[in-house]
């Protein structure tokens, strides 16, 4: 039976996450996201690479394993410098992460080389970034934790407390997705017994296509053009009466609230006060909800992960070419759990195609 796009049709197994679209849940290794607000970035890369949570020696070790493990080889700070200015963040990291294959990296995976991919993305990411700005390339911090020697390589400064925990939240919440056409494009790669490299390689390539990691745009479009908490319900209002989309509501696959979203709601709210850009996009929030109740009643629209992701964006002042790679520093730890979770059980994925084409004898 032919399903455009494998809409609907089962591909695999997996004990990693879980997604109810109707009731709104998303669940990493059996636990519901709200009950892991109080993990670190890599306590929860921990819960989705090992299946537990980690006892406190397993996260001060995991912690270690990362920061020991951000450093660039001399190819990768050549390929970086050498790559044509005009390519992309996305093309960039898809090109120098391949350069990382080799001998170490044979059938099968091991949690250590997804420890490895993990944490070198970051340092990927911000030296280019600064190549790209013609400043000098900031070396990784051991002191500090994953998320906040990421803001740290791409600044120089130690971030806020509310804005490092904004991200880390943001980046825990979209860690895994389930079966996504980059995990997929992953485990069909290491489907043929290729290596952990290859199999990162393409879901980048399949991150960088725009319906799958685009960047939230017009959301950050909506929230400058909103400024002040005093222009939120003129604004909002007059594009709901010109029938234009309020960016960040609604989601394709939650029917209901997107359980990311009232995590990361959560979480702003608990530093609230500490940055307007946050305290500005919780009232529009707000503010939104309410008119779209008023205009469009039983339509269920509610905001998605994409709102908030745009708000910390926002106020990091992280440049729009940034989003998705940030994305994609975050969701390696679902397609390295994913290519792990298909070496242990694997058959090559060799599904069928209906030919349609000209008739013949």
């Amino acid at each position: 039976m032919f399903r455009e796009g494998l809409k609907g049709i089962i591909a695999a197994q997996t004990a990693i996450s879980h997604i109810d679209g109707m009731q709104g849940t998303l669940v990493y290794r059996g636990y519901e996201i709200g009950e892991l607000k109080e993990l670190t970035f890599e306590e929860a890369a921990f819960l989705l690479w090992y299946g537990r949570i980690p006892t406190r020696e397993d996260a001060l070790e995991i912690k270690k394993k990362l920061s020991t493990n951000r450093y660039l080889t001399p190819i990768m700070l050549d390929i970086i410098q050498i790559l044509p200015h005009e390519m992309d963040m996305m093309s960039v990291l898809r090109t120098v992460i391949s350069s990382e294959g080799g001998a170490q990296y044979k059938w099968k995976p091991s949690i250590d080389q997804a420890i490895r991919l993990t944490a070198v993305i970051p340092t990927i990411i911000a030296c280019r970034f600064n190549l790209m700005n013609e400043k000098l390339f900031i070396e990784p911090d051991p002191e500090l934790n994953h998320v906040d020697n990421y803001l740290y390589m791409l600044s120089g400064m130690r971030p806020s407390k509310a804005i490092a925990s904004a991200l880390e939240s943001y980046m825990i919440l979209t860690l895994e997705h389930g079966m996504n056409a980059s995990a997929f494009s992953a485990r069909v790669t290491v489907s043929t017994e290729s290596d952990l490299v290859s199999a990162i390689t393409a879901a980048i390539g399949t991150m960088k296509g725009p319906l799958h990691g685009g960047a939230p745009s017009g959301v950050i479009e909506l929230l400058n053009e909103i400024g002040t908490r005093d222009r939120a319900e003129s604004v909002l209002r007059d594009k709901l009466v010109k029938g234009e989309k309020l960016m960040g509501f609604g989601h394709r696959v939650y029917k209901t609230n997107d359980p990311r979203a009232i995590a990361l709601r959560k979480k702003l709210l608990e530093n609230m006060g500490e940055d307007p850009s946050l305290d500005l996009a919780l009232y529009v929030e707000e503010k939104a909800i309410e008119l779209l109740a008023e205009s469009k009643p039983g339509r269920s629209l509610y905001t998605n992960v994409e709102f908030y992701a745009a708000a910390i964006m926002k106020s990091i002042h992280l440049p729009s070419d940034l989003f998705t790679p940030t994305f994609t520093a975050s969701r390696v730890v679902g397609w390295t759990a994913h290519v792990l979770e298909q070496a242990e059980n694997n058959s090559i994925y060799r599904p069928q195609s209906e030919y349609i084409g000209k008739q013949y004898c």
